[in-house]
């Protein structure tokens, strides 16, 4: 059984021309693993790259913290490594959730592309 939006998409390929409904069909959704990868192609794909560089050494430090915080017997010395844990651990969650916020800037661009397209589809329809 077709749904709306199916007949949608239907409606919008019979009006676009071949290379049109290429583009259209590149466009729509994509999984998780081509949205995590897609964030590193593109314009700002050089600062994906240092981010997560600065992510891995923020993690690895994390986990240095976390053995050193392990062997002290020192009051002073648990709370200096844990504090040390706790903001690498922070640094590294806050570069992830920008990693993330991308790859959903990239789906709603996307998004606002294909309606775009299904805009500028419909207005050629309606004034011919």
């Amino acid at each position: 059984m077709k749904t709306k939006m199916e007949d949608i998409d239907q409606l919008i390929k019979e009006t676009l021309t071949e290379e049109e409904a290429k583009f259209y069909d590149e466009l729509d959704e994509q999984n998780l693993w081509h949205m995590i990868f897609g964030i590193f192609r593109g314009k700002n794909s050089w600062i994906v790259y240092l981010m997560s560089i600065v992510q891995v050494i923020f993690f690895g430090f994390f986990i240095y913290c976390a053995i050193q915080f392990f062997k002290v017997e020192a009051t002073n010395e648990l709370i200096k490594w844990g504090v040390f844990g706790t903001i690498s651990l922070m640094a590294s969650s806050m570069l992830k959730l920008f990693s993330w916020m991308q790859m959903d800037k990239k789906a709603i661009i996307r998004e606002i592309k294909r309606l775009e397209l299904q805009v500028s589809s419909l207005s050629g329809k309606i004034s011919e």
